[in-house]
């Protein structure tokens, strides 16, 4: 920010607790995948004096030693927290998943976070989700930045992708996104690309060469000033624009010279409040370097740009009854208000919760009160109990470094926390409080399962209570109707950790078996049935006879029973047992094992024997009738329907129209919305959106979301019906 001649690591580089707020910096890393999100912060903390140059911490291990799984996808798949020190200020960097799939994730580290760093790779460009994310944030008003990554690549060019940046990011106000520094490029190399050896500072007209692997100040050639005067001048307009000093945008168009102090200390103002959006650029340090290109310019941007955490408002709290609270933001002497952002499990520590203070001290060794989430629908149950605090750390790689402390606005890794999950409140035991939860997607992918043997039938239970418990994107069901196990996941990504993480941190293996959705049977016209039940094999036998007759109703009716018997032919006593036979063969399905559902059944006539008739004959007798009236009329097959509402940017709005009504979909309407986007509205079977979660992201290139609901049960057409009555009998 103030272009310091920085050519050491900054303070003591390994993060330790804070003492006061205003000396920590919460930072969201936002990118989609491969744009180099980890390796920045790898080089962060190369810069910080956080590892050394091989990228190892002191105590063993290296910072990208987080998760197996991380290894064999290739690619991030959790949220993780990295703490580094510059300049006497603690810097909390949040290192999120880029993929889709894990959102909930990104999500989570939104949260925790008071300003986000957008990592945009030059060889890529932005896409869509990026711009969603972005958005987000911009609804919140969260200070950003952004960091162009990948100039190395043959196809980057920093002066091409800043106007992109600026129609991407900047909205009404383009001037608003602008770049802080330029690249500085070395000889060109045969391939025609020339790499990146440091940068231009704009404001200071000062070079800082990195090729030395050590920052080094010196003034541009005349060959670089046209090119940095244009730039610099470009940026100060976009700094005034911001300024509270209402009268600089005159006395600077007047010719008045604006000093370099002024100009720093209203950008930084600017930063802060989520008005300007400064554009800096990072290449990979050179071979045995200490400092990545550009890693020193990016802590001071962090350290005095972004805003501490006395200035972020904190969310709603309320007692746990529901009655307001109000709190002073971020006071360390406050009452306590901590919530779990992620949920993590350890071979040798076991549960760990990655926790941000927003009020009070949490100290180890202390016994806190936590309080439910409010997402019992997904499998994660309201909690409401005291537990004791375990020892407080901050992470580092695999490593786990001990804290004292935790003040307000500051993070931390508390161990033992064996009741609490993603999204819960921690606050005192005498004073118990509760956090508004923060929105999490909706997890649209069913992934049906089964355990693959008898050992981990026995698992399979707890692996998946805890599974959901990290993974608050994640709703787990047990469905009645198809007494199936069903995952709810965002995507065949998410669907493959989740697997992943049963069998090699729970040692459960399971099959994924094909989804069912929940059909129903009814009558597709009237007709009527005979139940004859009897049975003479020595003492007492068994004998009722019914006659009954089915008519179908409207959709949603439900089962009607109704008794027009006369003259006793049916004892008063036996007539609610053949209505309980009746309504537990429609419970079991008449053709397909399907639930009979939305029929008028009328008993009109029967038989009894004064010593063999009894309550179980005739529930008996009335199954029988039920299934021979069955026997003999048309049985529509009904399947779910579900109200599907697509959001999706206006180019894709006929691709997805047209993949909607190839999935027997009645598209309703459009309307739209802010942004360029399209709201469709469409009736759809369940049967045919099981995969839509997967299908929309690629029709759409990641930039459509969609939300269902459950509508009715409708009619299947006869030739689909038929199709699902083969694959049934065919097991």
């Amino acid at each position: 920010m103030g272009d310091k001649a920085h050519t050491h690591p900054g303070a003591a580089g390994r993060a330790t607790a804070a003492d006061h707020p205003a000396s920590v910096r919460n930072v969201v890393l936002v990118g989609h995948s491969g744009s180099g999100k980890t390796t920045l912060v790898e080089a962060l903390a190369l810069t910080a004096g956080a590892v050394n140059r091989a990228g190892r911490v002191e105590d063993g291990g290296t910072l990208s030693d987080y998760d197996e799984i991380e290894h064999r996808q290739q690619r991030s798949v959790q949220l993780s927290l990295v703490p580094v020190e510059w300049d006497g200020i603690k810097i909390n960097l949040l290192d999120t998943p880029g993929y889709a799939d894990f959102v909930g994730e990104l999500r989570a580290g939104l949260r925790a976070a008071d300003a986000a760093l957008f990592v945009v790779s030059a060889s890529d460009g932005v896409d869509g989700s990026t711009r969603m994310v972005w958005e987000e944030c911009a609804a919140v008003g969260m200070p950003r930045a952004i960091v162009v990554t990948h100039l190395e690549a043959a196809r980057a060019d920093f002066k091409e992708l800043t106007p992109l940046l600026a129609q991407a990011f900047g909205g009404d106000d383009p001037d608003a996104v602008l770049p802080l520094y330029l690249p500085l490029h070395g000889p060109q190399a045969p391939d025609g690309h020339a790499p990146v050896t440091g940068l231009t500072g704009l404001l200071s007209r000062k070079l800082f060469d990195y090729s030395s692997g050590e920052r080094k100040e010196s003034e541009p050639g005349e060959d670089l000033l046209a090119e940095l005067e244009e730039a610099r001048n470009r940026l100060i307009e976009g700094i005034i624009a911001e300024s509270e000093d209402e009268t600089l945008m005159d006395r600077y168009l007047g010719g008045e010279q604006v000093d370099v102090k002024t100009l720093i200390e209203d950008l930084e103002r600017a930063v802060a409040r989520g008005t300007f959006f400064p554009v800096l650029a990072a290449a990979p340090a050179a071979e045995g370097a200490r400092q990545g290109i550009g890693t020193v310019e990016l802590l001071e941007l962090i350290t005095r740009g972004f805003p501490t955490p006395l200035e972020r408002e904190a969310p709603q709290v309320t007692t746990v009854d529901g009655r307001p609270r109000e709190l002073t933001p971020c006071d360390p002497a406050g009452p306590l208000v901590a919530e779990v952002v992620k949920t993590s499990s350890d071979p040798y520590v076991g549960r760990v919760s990655l926790v941000r203070v927003f009020s009070g001290t949490l100290r180890p060794d202390e016994t806190v009160h936590v309080s439910g989430h409010g997402m019992a629908d997904r499998g994660h149950e309201d909690h409401d109990v005291d537990e004791r605090v375990g020892a407080l750390s901050a992470p580092f790689g695999k490593q786990q470094r001990a804290l004292t402390h935790a003040i307000a606005g500051d993070l931390a890794c508390v161990a033992k926390l064996s009741r609490a999950e993603t999204g819960d409140t921690l606050s005192a035991k005498d004073d118990p409080l509760l956090m508004e939860p923060w929105q999490m997607p909706d997890p649209l992918l069913p992934l049906a399962i089964q355990a693959h043997s008898k050992p981990d039938e026995d698992k399979l239970s707890q692996g998946l209570a805890r599974l959901v418990a990290e993974d608050p994107t994640m709703r787990l069901e047990q469905n009645q109707d198809t007494h199936q196990v069903v995952l709810w996941c965002l995507g065949e990504a998410h669907a493959d950790v989740a697997l992943e993480r049963l069998r090699a941190r729970y040692g459960v293996q399971v099959d994924v078996v094909p989804h069912r959705v929940s059909l129903r049977e009814t009558f597709a016209d009237r007709s009527a049935g005979r139940g004859r039940h009897v049975k003479q094999s020595g003492g007492h036998g068994q004998y009722a006879i019914c006659e009954i007759e089915v008519e179908p109703l409207p959709g949603g009716a439900g089962i009607e029973f109704v008794d027009k018997v006369v003259g006793g032919a049916v004892p008063r006593q036996f007539i609610p047992s053949v209505e309980k036979g009746v309504r537990a063969q429609a419970a079991k399905g008449v053709v397909g094992g399907h639930p009979l559902v939305d029929v008028r059944i009328t008993l009109l006539d029967g038989k009894a024997h004064s010593v063999d008739s009894s309550d179980a004959a005739f529930q008996t007798a009335g199954a029988l009738a039920l299934r021979e009236a069955a026997a003999d009329a048309r049985i529509h097959l009904l399947e779910p329907v579900a109200e599907v509402s697509v959001l999706v940017g206006d180019d894709y709005v006929g691709a997805v129209m047209s993949d909607l009504s190839g999935r027997r979909g009645r598209v309703l309407g459009t309307e739209q919305t802010a942004g360029g986007r399209t709201l469709v509205r469409a009736e759809v079977p369940e049967i045919e959106i099981g995969r839509y979660a997967v299908d929309l992201r690629s029709l759409s290139h990641g930039t459509a979301r969609f939300h269902r609901a459950y509508a009715r049960h409708e009619p299947m057409p006869a030739q689909v019906a038929e199709k699902v009555r083969q694959q049934a009998a065919a097991g």
